[in-house]
């Protein structure tokens, strides 16, 4: 029983429908996050694709992340698609933490562009997003045109945006992204119908906080996002034995708009826990029906 695969829209690539969001192992700096050890870096990433997940998703912005890609899987670049992302910067700010701020320009996408190649040592990304600029800015910037002329050089195969509301609408109308990265879980539905919009389109759908970063104590998870899952009584809709964060990236995963749905993690034990929810399946469709009814009641 592996993990299930979908056809990444247009572009044609086949992907896992569980995928790794690296941002886990960016280093201690960035956001005052807990340092990662070499030793850790290294095994989580290959445990990623020893797995079976074969789409990884990082960015130029996340610390150490991209440095550790290519010194622990550049020999095994065949064996994953691989998404980054441009027009961030990165400002130290103190011994623990870092800014990140954006500069939309064409000289920055490329700094970012060049500098993420050589630290994850390949000659190419499969997928590289705008990370999450405005409508105004992308046109101001000229931002599509940098980013064609990327895959035009061969150093880009296809072209994406991290985005939400209330710009996402109108990059899908425009038609010219290959992929999307988009937030979303069930206690985080507003861009429900927006994926299905991208999907329709013909763009792959990479999904963001499948698993709503994990329940609050154990993971990053917000608290208040939480009371939505209590209010609509899901519980009552887990298998046997399954946990809630296995459940919600099931419940991510039977969305019909989504391709691959990124979840980040230091644990090899809840990489596991993420493969067997995965290997799953998505829920039937009448605890999907059911599960949306209570959410949708339990917001109003």
């Amino acid at each position: 029983m592996g993990i299930p695969t979908n056809i990444f829209g247009r572009t044609g690539l086949t992907v896992t429908k569980l995928g790794y969001g690296a941002m886990e192992v960016r280093g201690t700096r960035i956001w005052g996050g807990r340092a990662v050890t070499e030793l850790e870096a290294d095994t989580i990433l290959n445990a990623v694709l020893d797995s079976g997940i074969t789409f990884i998703d990082t960015s130029n912005d996340y610390g150490r992340s991209e440095e550790f890609i290519g010194k622990y899987l550049a020999n095994r670049r065949s064996e994953y698609v691989l998404a980054t992302k441009c027009g961030c910067t990165v400002v130290h700010k103190d011994e623990h933490t870092d800014e990140t701020p954006h500069i939309w320009t064409k000289e920055n996408l490329f700094r970012g562009l060049h500098e993420s190649l050589e630290r994850m040592k390949t000659d190419y990304v499969d997928v590289m997003q705008l990370h999450n600029p405005s409508v105004e800015q992308t046109e101001a910037g000229e931002l599509v045109a940098a980013l064609q002329e990327m895959k035009a050089q061969g150093k880009v195969r296809w072209i994406g945006i991290s985005s939400t509301h209330p710009h996402i609408e109108s990059y899908i109308a425009s038609g010219v992204f290959d992929v999307f990265q988009i937030p979303y879980s069930a206690l985080e539905r507003v861009h429900e119908d927006a994926i299905q919009a991208a999907a329709d389109s013909g763009a792959g759908v990479i999904i963001r906080g499948g698993v709503a970063r994990g329940e609050p104590g154990a993971g990053l998870g917000n608290t208040d996002r939480w009371t939505s899952w209590e209010k609509a009584n899901l519980d009552e809709l887990l298998d046997e034995g399954e946990s809630r964060t296995q459940w919600l990236l099931r419940f991510t995963n039977t969305h019909p708009g989504m391709h691959t749905n990124i979840v980040g993690t230091k644990n090899p034990a809840h990489l596991a826990d993420n493969v067997l929810a995965a290997s799953r399946g998505p829920l039937s469709p009448e605890v999907y029906a059911e599960a949306k009814k209570r959410l949708t009641a339990a917001a109003e």
